[in-house]
């Protein structure tokens, strides 16, 4: 039926390759053609249907909100409800420019992404290579151990690492003191020398866990026979992972280069917890919820504060859009 309805065309004028077929043959070729249809749009219809509620949940909660995002940054509207909202075009992003606090708040969001992601992919890479040959009982224990801050929730890690930067009864200044590396207790999170740098530090440790967990299973899913084919080729440690390791990981580091960069675009719970934006530590998204929800009083903050939000999903946009284009090039 299927080499019938591949004719299709020849049999509907009743002729192939010069010879008249019987008109069974060709309605044959035509009902079997129109149940494959029916049979196609049957599947796709109950596809539909089971993508339903995903569907209706990702346009109420992520189209919807983007578009409204965009059309109150267009706005010098806010949180009370008796100030009238006025349709002001691209006032607030013109503003954005001149605004220092913004450029810091992004400057600060800049240096967070470029430390913390190379850093956690090449850490989570190393470790990966280090443990996915081990036993299983010991691998389990591995990943339990580096996953173990990505399910504690974040106001809990970020309570523990509080304390440890405390700057009378933290644990970072009784040993440095013990050891003799520094002479006087150091204010990590009041200091504008260290903050920024603390919060990276503990991004980094909430941040490793899941690409560990992923590039074990990458590893363990390479093609064993080619490594054995490259050593004994001759090829060094190096040159295997290279050559025949790397290429077959690539899908797996570009979803962790995208995954990693969101997250730290999106770095909040940390500042607002740790700092509250001081000390030289303000970002982007701590800054768009300072503007939107603290400075209510005045008007035009909460359309300036989604303006921010614009211009932050543009830059993540770029970046994801750069990874995937590197990515497919190699």
């Amino acid at each position: 039926m299927t080499c019938l309805a591949a004719w299709l065309p020849g049999l509907r004028r009743g002729s192939l390759s010069g010879k008249i077929l019987p008109k069974g043959a060709i309605d044959l070729a035509n009902a079997g053609t129109l149940r494959s249809r029916e049979l196609m749009i049957r599947e796709a219809r109950t596809a539909y249907f089971f993508l339903l509620p995903s569907l209706i949940f990702f346009v109420g909660f992520v189209v919807f909100p983007m578009f409204i995002c965009i059309f109150y940054s267009l706005t010098n509207a806010n949180m009370n409800a008796k100030a009238a909202t006025e349709f002001i075009g691209l006032l607030n992003f013109q503003k954005l420019l001149s605004d220092k606090t913004f450029l810091e708040a992004l400057r600060n969001t800049f240096v967070i992404v470029i430390v913390s992601v190379p850093a956690v992919c090449a850490f989570s890479l190393w470790v990966s290579s280090a443990i996915y040959k081990l036993s299983g009982p010991v691998l389990s224990a591995f990943r339990c151990i580096f996953y173990l801050p990505v399910v504690t929730g974040s106001v809990a890690v970020t309570v523990v690492w509080k304390w440890m930067y405390d700057n009378y009864t933290g644990i970072l200044n009784f040993v440095l003191k013990g050891t003799g590396i520094i002479e006087k207790n150091i204010n990590w999170l009041g200091d504008s020398k260290y903050a920024l740098w603390c919060i990276i530090v503990i991004l980094f440790t909430t941040s490793v866990g899941q690409p560990i967990v992923l590039y074990v299973s990458a590893l363990g899913n390479v093609d064993a026979t080619q490594i054995e084919a490259a050593k004994v080729d001759g090829a060094t440690d190096f040159q295997v992972f290279w050559n025949v390791k790397w290429p077959q990981m690539m899908p797996t580091t570009l979803y962790i280069l995208v995954i990693t960069t969101i997250n730290s675009f999106q770095c909040f719970a940390l500042i607002q917890l740790l700092t509250s934006g001081g000390s030289g530590t303000n970002t982007v998204m701590y800054h768009i919820y300072f503007t939107a929800f603290k400075l209510t009083e005045q008007l035009g903050h909460f359309g300036y504060a989604n303006a921010m939000g614009v211009v932050l999903a543009i830059f993540i946009g770029i970046l994801s859009a750069v990874q995937f284009k590197l990515a497919a090039e190699k």
